[in-house]
């Protein structure tokens, strides 16, 4: 049905909960587009009506590191994805900052991204923060 992975689209940020805690956020679509074997990761935010790329990498999907490129064009860390069956499974890291390991899945219908991700903050406890994407 998809044409290169299902994980490939456009995808809007439709609520997110951090610590089960429901959050407001500014707009996010996640931009995933094919290219090749790869497939190019894009996090954009919309402020004031402009959209701005907060940060993107493309990635194989066999775990292989790959860098991450901040809004500035720098880089900022390195992503690692990989397919777990119908789960895909990122994991981002960088200096100064505490590794962030996300498993994203797609309903069944392909239409609802569901991400959710582990941080273990500064004072050791471990932070959840679950999104839920439609694709557009």
């Amino acid at each position: 049905m998809w044409a290169v992975d299902q994980l490939a689209g456009t995808w809007l940020l439709k609520h997110q909960e951090v610590g089960s805690n429901q959050t407001a956020s500014n707009p996010l679509t996640l931009a995933i587009t094919p290219s090749g074997n790869r497939l190019n990761f894009e996090f954009i935010v919309t402020v004031n009506n402009e959209q701005f790329v907060n940060l993107k990498f493309s990635s194989l999907l066999d775990g292989t590191a790959t860098e991450i490129s901040g809004g500035d064009g720098k880089p900022i860390g390195t992503a690692r994805v990989s397919r777990d069956g119908a789960a895909y499974k990122v994991l981002i890291e960088g200096p100064g900052r505490p590794p962030v390991a996300t498993q994203m899945t797609i309903s069944s219908d392909g239409m609802t991204l569901v991400s959710e991700s582990d941080v273990q903050t500064p004072t050791g406890t471990v932070l959840h923060t679950k999104q839920v994407f439609a694709r557009q």
